[in-house]
């Protein structure tokens, strides 16, 4: 693009799934709940590969700033950029950062899996377009005052699951590198099949099937014939019908720039950026368990373990099983949130320290209801949705640990002397989180704990 861009407003939204007209995820898909916040009447295009900077008012070229490139959420299926307010993170810093927010492809128009994909064009492009974002930043963050050897990424959710994917990028070898450090926000990361798997070939046939492409000779040129309502229409046929909202057009291994499962690559210690913040909720799967359909079905542990991870043998499953009945909880529908928590969002954030060498930093957001995305209320001072525990001085100890990790790769280094936060040590050996969360009289807590090892056990 050349000439002037007009960046008085937000631009257009990628296509993503909708429902009865509204924009983003299936209504009965969780991630829509908090995190996928709709700000005025959106736009939906393909045209959408938009990225937006925002800087202090009295920046100076080459002023050479650390950089918060932010990933929104949306498990890869709807979201955009303006929903998550990343200014806040300039003035959060005292006008210490430069922030950049990056729109990418969604659903089937980002993540189509499978073999004709493969062959006939490429696979992941939805990170592909996070991976160009992130190398213009560094051929031109300098010219808004930035500094593109201080990047720290940093997502929420499938925002924070990308992050993810970054970090084990090219087997952890990205080079030139993209960035110095990463902060993940309850990370997203269902089981990654390869491109090619039963799952994601029965995915690519769906999608062949719903948009009328069956009979062709070449479904990959039917499918790019087709209308962008069609492809929309499936995309949210497919999402909507999915079991429980947990898997529909998510990353794959695609040998090329995902080249094995991420577990693999942490489980080397082979990872891209220099340290890492991770933050998890104290009851993340509790939106993701349909407590209904659990009950109504009279669905087993058994039988919900079997769902979420098909591929899992029976004694994996039995294994599992026998992890969450010993923990306290009483109902099935209490496990399967447990189960669904730790698995997905949990669990991810452990992998990652683990390949960082125990060497980054982990916390526990616990505010009730402690539920996915309650965090981001107060990580953004202008989010949508206000802090239900509107206390000052928590709010400054949670929101400003991002931003001094980002400036110092230290959430100790305190940007407001105010700060009641404590000496937050790294996760070690010793496994040390923080925890924030509130007495029943409404007093901040702030303080160090050990991570249970009952759930590291349940992570293995």
């Amino acid at each position: 693009m050349s000439g002037v861009q007009n960046a008085t407003t937000q631009p257009v939204q990628c296509i993503q799934a909708s429902v009865s007209g509204s924009p983003g995820l299936s209504t009965s898909n969780p991630f829509r709940t908090r995190s996928d916040v709709v700000v005025g009447d959106l736009i939906s295009n393909e045209d959408c590969l938009f990225l937006n900077v925002h800087v202090p008012s009295n920046v100076e070229r080459g002023a050479q700033l650390p950089v918060v490139f932010w990933i929104h959420s949306g498990g890869y299926d709807g979201g955009n950029n303006s929903a998550f307010p990343v200014q806040d993170f300039v003035k959060q810093s005292n006008y210490g950062v430069v922030s950049v927010q990056v729109q990418y492809r969604l659903g089937l128009f980002g993540f189509m899996p499978g073999q004709q994909v493969k062959d006939g064009g490429d696979l992941n492009v939805g990170l592909l377009d996070q991976q160009f974002a992130l190398q213009w930043v560094q051929d031109h963050i300098a010219s808004f005052g930035g500094d593109p050897q201080k990047v720290t990424i940093w997502g929420q959710s499938s925002g924070a699951g990308s992050v993810l994917q970054h970090i084990v990028a090219h087997g952890g070898r990205t080079n030139p590198p993209l960035f110095r450090a990463t902060i993940m926000s309850s990370p997203f990361l269902p089981f990654q099949y390869h491109y090619n798997d039963p799952i994601p070939e029965m995915l690519y046939a769906e999608v062949v099937a719903q948009v009328n492409c069956t009979g062709s000779s070449d479904t990959l040129a039917c499918l790019r014939a087709a209308n962008a309502s069609d492809l929309v229409q499936a995309d949210t046929a497919i999402g909507s019908a999915n079991f429980l909202g947990t898997y529909t057009f998510v990353p794959v291994v695609d040998e090329e720039f995902i080249v094995e499962r991420p577990t693999e690559t942490l489980n080397r210690l082979q990872v891209n950026g220099e340290t890492l913040l991770a933050i998890t909720n104290s009851h993340e799967g509790d939106l993701f368990v349909n407590a209904t359909a659990v009950t109504s079905a009279n669905l087993t542990l058994a039988e919900y373990v079997t769902q979420l991870f098909p591929r899992l043998n029976h004694t994996q499953v039995q294994h599992a099983v026998g992890l969450y009945s010993r923990i306290g909880l009483q109902t099935v529908v209490e496990q399967a949130e447990a189960v669904m928590g730790d698995s997905i969002f949990v669990c991810p954030a452990y992998y990652a320290l683990e390949g960082y060498g125990r060497g980054g930093w982990k916390g526990e957001f616990a505010i009730p209801p402690g539920t996915h995305a309650e965090d981001l209320s107060y990580e953004f001072i202008t989010f949508a949705i206000r802090p239900t525990y509107n206390n000052t001085a928590f709010i400054n100890a949670f929101s400003e640990s991002f931003m001094s990790f980002a400036i110092s790769l230290d959430p100790n280094v305190h940007v407001d002397p105010s700060d009641i936060k404590p000496t937050w040590a790294t996760w070690g050996l010793n496994s040390t989180e923080m925890l924030f969360n509130k007495t029943e009289s409404g007093v901040p807590v702030v303080q160090p704990f050990e991570t249970d090892a009952g759930l590291l056990e349940r992570c293995q």
